[in-house]
């Protein structure tokens, strides 16, 4: 055996050997590295600031504000960036009002970014005018450093400030915010709320311009757009099924549900437009997602989430269930759920087409009035361009 051996070793050693003679005689060549780990980047973000002014003659303005929310996820929701989806996060700032501390500038952060989209609803519904001092590079000053803006160059970071008084009233020039906002790549978009020569003598268009975003104005007492259609019912009856494929778990499980529901009818109390386009978004599941309290979005982020809950958190017909027994409920529950997201889908893409349709008919009517919601989606879709992200 030894001796069959021998050979064998004895040619390997000199194939070693002209192998190694045979690199260092050719030192320009190299051998291909292996393919190093593929990288996944991490999708871009819409990150929005919406700074609102409520003071006493800002009534409009803020319920302005609560319709808009939807008409803004859903156009953001639209963008794409290579493919990819960005993730929406949005805050909320109010100013202007004289409860809030002194030595905050009377500036008050509502909500931190956040992609909760029905507490973000309700925080906007418990907004209420009360005067005081409006102090617009204070607001937009303390929104820049107390959020946790995206650190990435490819994010669409933004703020929206509405309002109106002098602009450079406080103790933070606005030089200084919009400086701040340069160093964090933010986008500073300004919206008085009056005429537009007026905001101009306010120095309203100072704030736009130096934070490299729009000036521009709205009529904050403009009737809000109610365009009533056809689908609208439609829309509301696949709404109440959606609302009935929901779990709650948790802690949050029994308010979130009843949040839910109290967003629900505060949007159709406020208009039926309004509602009609919170239900579309809602059948969006890239926009609303309740992973934090609903079952089925938890399992959807964790796919082995079943095994993970406490059983005595579910709801009382849940809780004495099997784990194997609870996951097929959500099977079910859930390709009930994907059905229905579908068909609002569909007849959410049909009342769309009616309301173009409908506003061509009236184009030239002088129907045009600037509102917080036309305006925050004509500049979404301009700047986001900047960003590589294509709205359609």
């Amino acid at each position: 055996m030894h001796m069959l051996l021998k050979p064998s070793v004895a040619m390997f050693s000199i194939f070693l050997g002209l192998t190694a003679l045979d690199t260092t005689l050719t030192p320009h060549q190299s051998t291909p590295s292996a393919p190093g780990p593929v990288i996944n980047k991490p999708a871009p973000k819409i990150q929005a600031a919406i700074l609102l002014d409520v003071s006493n003659s800002m009534d409009g303005l803020i319920e302005q504000a609560k319709a808009q929310l939807w008409n803004m996820v859903t156009v953001m929701g639209k963008a794409k960036c290579n493919e990819a989806l960005p993730q929406i996060e949005i805050a909320l700032y109010e100013y202007g009002r004289d409860t809030n501390p002194i030595k905050d500038g009377y500036v008050k952060q509502v909500s931190s970014f956040t992609s909760d989209l029905d507490r973000l609803s309700q925080d906007l519904f418990k907004l209420t005018t009360n005067g005081g001092q409006e102090y617009c590079g204070e607001v937009i000053y303390t929104s820049l450093n107390e959020l946790k803006w995206d650190s990435s160059s490819a994010s669409y970071k933004v703020i929206f400030i509405s309002g109106n008084e002098d602009f450079l009233q406080g103790g933070i020039t606005y030089t200084k915010a919009c400086e701040e906002a340069r160093k964090k790549g933010v986008i500073v978009n300004t919206i008085y709320c009056g005429e537009k020569m007026q905001g101009i003598r306010e120095h309203w268009n100072l704030g736009g311009e130096c934070g490299n975003g729009s000036f521009t104005n709205i009529d904050p007492n403009a009737a809000l757009d109610d365009i009533v259609t056809p689908y609208d019912s439609t829309l509301f009856v696949l709404n109440r099924k959606l609302n009935g494929t929901y779990i709650g778990y948790g802690s949050a499980g029994a308010s979130g549900f009843m949040r839910q529901e109290q967003m629900d009818l505060a949007n159709t109390k406020l208009n039926q437009a309004a509602m009609a386009k919170r239900v579309a978004v809602k059948g969006n599941k890239q926009l609303y997602n309740n992973s934090g309290w609903d079952l089925l979005d938890a399992v959807a982020a964790d796919s082995l989430f079943v095994a993970k809950v406490d059983l005595k958190t579910l709801p009382d017909s849940l809780q004495n269930k099997s784990r194997v027994e609870l996951q097929q409920i959500v099977n079910a529950k859930n390709n009930e759920r994907s059905l229905i997201q579908k068909q609002l889908g569909e007849v959410s893409i049909k009342r769309e087409a009616y309301i173009a349709a409908e506003r061509a008919k009236a184009a030239g009517k002088n129907n045009n009035t600037a509102t917080l919601e036309t305006q925050v989606e004509k500049i979404i879709k301009e700047q986001a361009r900047r960003f590589n992200m294509i709205i359609q």
